[in-house]
């Protein structure tokens, strides 16, 4: 046995305490064979080590630092160093140049020759990391990917394939969806998404074509396009993944699909609705399990004057605490945020989602299924009698599930819940127009969130520059008006030429106050809560996303693109 698999085995058999029994070393690799990497991957997906200790015992006995290139930012120039046929023959994928030295993580960064070859295939030094790999093999497929690709392989299987030009019967769906050509097609195009970032791959048929679009960064741009007869096979194939019926296509469906990803898994949710050509399809991608650093209340963006605030409410003890906003604004993300802040083990924290976004450890967490009359109402009630101390519910939507909620906030639960208004102050009087008496909702609603997400300034191209006065004069008054810069994107290759990369919130915060609670038992509008909580900090969301504007975060047509915000300050 090499030296750096002697050393290995025996950090992980022979340590105080041993991580993992020498017997167990020994039977894992009879079982899955005797190559170091193997047993590696082996121990972690028998869950006999998690990856971290894993990779980190390995590095350590090899003395080279553990990677995941899956996690990691890769540089396009980077990736320009190596072709693709080459990474995937000697399983190494460059991530970034620093001072004219590639790093590359490698499954074999100990093998010198190798070191040596992909040196001269870059053209200088190199810097070698370890990497497992199946993550090498993912990063590959997913930062290699390219429209080009899509196309090559679209044409392709529309070239080989004689089935596509009949009806198709539900056993010829079910042979293409399953053929290798459908297979690569939809892997690819999943591929390229999550390497372009899009939250949502749409796949849409036309009269003639159809076509596939990305929502990047809050745009949709079209990807490609492709013949007709492609599209019941990869619709088809995209249900098959998602377990929904192929031969519906009558009715909307929906499903979840889970894909292995280095040693994780990516999590998609999938629409499916019969349109006037075909089958549409929108695949949300939710998130990537086992990813590090998860989003904190720090992280999300939000001004000093709101961020403090609001920690101190989500530490209060009982209420109703609501974040609001339209579909795809982040909501259920700031919720997560957080869970994440008050999760330890004296609190038993529960949610009821449809679906569960992304799985959070220490967290007991519930997917409704309406199918069989687990709703959110039913779920609800059911858990309140499992002694919850925090409760997030994914959506309130009915008048039942808005006054067991207020319920359980006004007996000891903290309740975070998502509402769909247009802004903070509309939330106490919807849960009101939803049934909930004004008594009710005046003593158990502490606090509103209500936010939007607009696209961030691509730092590698931001430029300043002075807007026209006439322009000035549309945002702000004109007392003490003065020249101030804006900012934009000029476009580059790394925001693909949009001026655009990455998303900002913006945000306004109401605080329920004694007065604001006599105004909803008294039923009073929304115009004399608004007044009420501007005497306590309250600014609308036009202000926060100004803010932000002169931060150079974001452009202000992104003002005017969220234009159901409150407009008066």
């Amino acid at each position: 046995m090499p030296a750096a698999n002697s050393r290995f085995v025996e950090m992980l058999s022979f340590g105080t305490p041993p991580l993992v029994p020498a017997a167990a070393v020994a039977q894992c690799g009879a079982d899955h064979g005797l190559g170091t990497l193997e047993m590696l991957q082996a121990l972690i997906a028998d869950k006999a080590l998690s990856k971290d200790q894993a990779c980190s015992i390995w590095g350590n006995s090899i003395g080279i630092a553990y990677v995941d290139p899956l996690a990691s930012l890769i540089s396009d120039e980077a990736l320009e160093k190596i072709p693709v046929e080459i990474a995937a023959k000697t399983r190494a994928i460059p991530l970034y140049v620093l001072d004219g030295v590639v790093t590359v993580a490698m499954a074999e960064p100990e093998n010198p020759d190798l070191v040596r070859r992909i040196g001269h295939i870059v053209g200088g030094p190199v810097s070698p990391v370890f990497s497992l790999p199946c993550e090498i093999t993912d990063a590959i497929a997913v930062h290699y990917s390219t429209e080009k690709g899509i196309e090559d392989c679209l044409n392709e299987f529309a070239k080989s394939n004689t089935l596509l030009s009949g009806n198709l019967s539900g056993e010829d769906l079910q042979r293409l969806a399953e053929s290798t050509g459908v297979i690569q097609i939809v892997e690819a195009v999943i591929h390229f998404a999550l390497r372009e970032r899009a939250t949502d791959i749409h796949v849409e048929p036309q009269e003639e074509r159809t076509r596939i679009r990305f929502r990047v960064d809050g745009f949709l741009r079209e990807v490609l396009t492709f013949s007709k007869q492609l599209h019941p096979a990869i619709t088809s194939r995209i249900k098959i993944l998602a377990d929904l019926n192929i031969s519906e296509n009558r009715l909307p469906q929906d499903g979840r699909i889970v894909l292995p990803l280095g040693t994780n898994k990516a999590n998609f949710r999938i629409s499916v609705i019969p349109s006037q050509f075909g089958e549409k399809i929108v695949v949300r991608v939710l998130n990537i399990t086992g990813k590090k650093d998860p989003l904190t209340i720090d992280k999300i963006m939000m001004s000093q004057t709101m961020l403090r605030p609001f920690r101190r409410l989500v530490q209060s003890p009982n209420g109703i605490i609501f974040v609001t906003g339209p579909t795809g604004s982040g909501k259920t993300t700031t919720l997560y945020a957080v869970l994440q802040e008050l999760n330890n083990s004296g609190l038993n924290i529960s949610t009821i989602e449809d679906p569960v976004e992304i799985q959070l450890a220490g967290v007991n967490q519930t997917q409704t299924k309406s199918e069989i009359g687990l709703d959110f109402a039913a779920m609800l009630r059911a858990l309140l009698r499992q002694d919850p101390d925090v409760i997030l519910l994914g959506e309130i939507r009915d008048a039942e599930t808005a006054k067991i909620a207020t319920e359980a906030a006004l007996t000891g639960h903290l309740v975070l819940a998502t509402l769909h208004t247009n802004s903070a102050p509309q939330a106490v009087v919807r849960l009101m127009e939803m049934g909930v008496a004004p008594y009710m909702v005046a003593p158990s609603v502490v606090g509103v969130l209500s936010q939007r997400l607009a696209a961030r300034i691509c730092e590698k191209c931001k430029e300043a520059y002075f807007p026209p006065r006439d322009v000035l004069q549309r945002y702000f008054d004109d007392d003490g008006l003065v020249d101030v810069p804006f900012y934009r994107g000029r476009g580059c290759p790394y925001c693909r030429n949009t001026g655009y990369r990455g998303r900002v919130a913006f945000h306004e915060l109401v605080l329920i106050t004694e007065e604001i609670r006599a105004l909803i038992s008294n039923g009073r509008s929304v115009q004399e809560i608004v007044v009420a909580a501007r005497k306590v900090g309250y600014r609308p969301l036009r202000y926060d996303g100004l803010k932000k504007v002169l931060l150079g975060l974001t452009t202000i047509e992104q003002i005017d693109e969220n234009s159901s915000f409150e407009w008066a300050v």
